[in-house]
């Protein structure tokens, strides 16, 4: 395992591999250009390798050059190819090949295409070390490939990220920690706010509370946030397509998220409904639905201690309590059903101290990578 600036990248190719798959393109292209002296062209900065070791490994006479073209920054493709230096040799009549060290979306190679296609030159192929063939677009053949790999990031052997791992002679993978989406549960009184601080923490998780994300957006006069006040000066309900509307952008604004936490949301069926339909939109679901449970005469006190330095007045009337006790109880049950039926809920003790619930929150979470 190495650790490139702020990633994790575990080992997948070995250099041994990477070299017989650098054998069999030398090898292929040499068996059709036996007879021409074509010209390479190297694609910088990432293919800088590959080239060197294709050419010890090619045995007929042949020319070589490089173009220098980029598309990437950090993790993801910025999909803006821009070519920073151009083939300067007479290449008229000349059989061109390009050397790429790994094909994915295509849109280098729409780039190198177009560099060439006002050229009068004999032929054109494309060879590349890597072949993301699950993402290509398929516009144009590739004649020549080391090795077709799944659709992961990749560094070393002249691959990067962020500039770090091009001179790493074996290929390593992105560690994709797995993602984990929870909802969580709990009468008041319960501590959820204490237990989403600690689980936020620990699984580097996003932790988005309803009421936080009204207020915010309310406060800052968003859009979403003037539709729900025109609502709630009305003393209506604030319909479920905007609430779900104010998450999507919670989600969206943090793409590189280990996970989330929702908290406050959803309070019914047709919100968990609507809550899953936005992760399946995203590629994601909900790993689990955590209830912290009591019973009500220990959230009581718990309640009744706290309003005594909270100053709100809510944790200061037993008959106010016990009411939201029950309003709880009524929308809960519905939601423990539904998340029962996708075998997701599971109930842990909220009895006890911090660190003794913290660890049952841990045991039932970390037991979701094994399911």
């Amino acid at each position: 395992m190495i650790k490139l600036h702020d990633k994790q990248f575990e080992p997948y190719l070995s250099e041994e591999q990477i070299q017989d798959a650098v054998k069999k393109v030398a090898a292929e292209v040499a068996r059709d250009y036996k007879d021409k002296v074509p010209i390479f062209v190297g694609v910088l900065n990432g293919a800088f390798m590959f080239v060197a070791d294709f050419l010890k490994h090619y045995p007929h006479p042949c020319e070589v050059t490089f173009v220098k073209l980029s598309s990437y920054r950090g993790l993801t493709s910025t999909g803006i190819v821009r070519n920073l230096l151009d083939v300067s040799e007479n290449i008229e009549g000349r059989s061109i090949i390009i050397l790429e060290d790994i094909i994915d979306t295509g849109r280098t190679l729409q780039e190198l295409i177009h560099l060439f296609s006002n050229t009068n030159i004999k032929d054109f192929k494309i060879a590349s070390l890597f072949y993301k063939s699950e993402v290509y677009n398929g516009e144009y053949a590739i004649d020549y490939f080391g090795l077709e790999i799944p659709n992961k990031f990749i560094v070393g052997y002249g691959l990067d990220y962020l500039e770090l791992g091009r001179n790493l002679k074996e290929v390593y993978q992105l560690k994709e920690n797995p993602m984990i989406n929870l909802v969580l549960f709990g009468k008041p009184g319960a501590g959820k706010g204490t237990q989403a601080e600690f689980l936020k923490e620990k699984y580097s998780l996003i932790h988005i509370s309803t009421g936080d994300v009204f207020r915010r957006n309310i406060k800052n006069g968003t859009e979403l946030g003037n539709l729900a006040k025109s609502y709630m000066d009305q003393g209506e309900l604030v319909p479920d397509e905007v609430t779900i509307n104010m998450l999507r952008d919670e989600v969206e604004q943090n793409p590189e998220a280990s996970g989330f936490i929702f908290d406050g949301f959803p309070r019914t069926t047709a919100q968990a409904e609507a809550l899953d339909n936005l992760l399946e939109s995203k590629g994601m679901k909900i790993n689990a639905t955590v209830a912290l449970e009591a019973e009500d005469e220990i959230l009581l006190q718990r309640l009744l201690e706290r309003g005594k330095t909270s100053g709100r007045s809510d944790d200061q009337d037993e008959s106010k309590i016990r009411n939201r006790f029950v309003e709880y109880n009524q929308k809960t049950a519905p939601l423990k059903e539904f998340y029962s039926a996708q075998e997701k809920f599971h109930s842990v003790n909220g009895v006890g101290e911090i660190q003794e619930i913290a660890e049952r929150l841990v045991q039932v979470i970390d037991s979701l990578s094994t399911e």
